[in-house]
């Protein structure tokens, strides 16, 4: 009688089970490897792509602050020349004022010289002016100072530094010699004189009866 044994051939064919387990686990290391391989390609890439962003961005900021820069330098140019005028134009005013002052000062002084009165010497330094001279009387003198100081052109008070009398020789009169002192103001044209105030305020107040 023969005997087949069927399990030893079941057994003989189960053999090859543990090749086909290699296999899949080969294609599934390949799988994972590609799928790793494109992640860090594409990771690769994103990072190419945020660095270039970055650095056009980084340009772009360079070019801005060089063109913020330009102005910025134009501008401080243009304070400096617009300085640079505004002196300019303080300078040839101060001038102008310079250039007129005498002219009106000499022009003041020769408007209230009284009569019988003589300037010998007249010394300036800046606004400040001191006039020396002669005169017939005390009154002559008095006289020549209120006018000084009503012409509004020059400070209160106009000061008498010195005045002496000079005997006169050979029949010529006695005469006062004096010096005075006065500070020259050219804006003092817009004040009102003591005199017009008093004016204005009587008119005002009227006659009392």
């Amino acid at each position: 009688m023969i005997r087949i044994n069927l399990v030893a051939g079941e057994r003989k064919a189960a053999k090859p089970a543990p090749m086909a387990l290699a296999q899949k686990m080969t294609v599934i290391g390949s799988l994972i490897l590609v799928l790793a391989a494109v992640g860090i390609g594409w990771r690769y890439w994103a990072l190419g792509q945020m660095a270039a962003t970055a650095e056009r961005e980084l340009a772009e900021a360079q070019r801005e602050e060089q063109r913020l820069a330009e102005i910025l330098r134009q501008v401080q140019q243009f304070e400096g020349r617009r300085e640079q005028l505004q002196q300019r134009a303080t300078l040839i005013d101060e001038l102008r004022r310079g250039q007129t002052a005498p002219v009106h000062m000499i022009d003041q002084v020769s408007l209230a010289l009284p009569e019988m009165t003589w300037i010998t010497e007249m010394r300036q330094e800046g606004f400040d002016l001191t006039i020396d001279g002669r005169c017939l009387s005390l009154t002559s003198l008095s006289d020549f100072v209120g006018n000084l100081e009503a012409s509004r052109y020059f400070k209160r008070p106009v000061e008498i530094l010195t005045s002496e009398v000079v005997p006169g020789t050979q029949g010529a009169p006695d005469t006062i010699r004096f010096t005075i002192r006065g500070s020259f103001q050219m804006a003092g044209i817009e004040a009102t004189p003591p005199a017009a105030e008093a004016g204005r305020a009587a008119k005002k107040g009227g006659p009392r009866g």
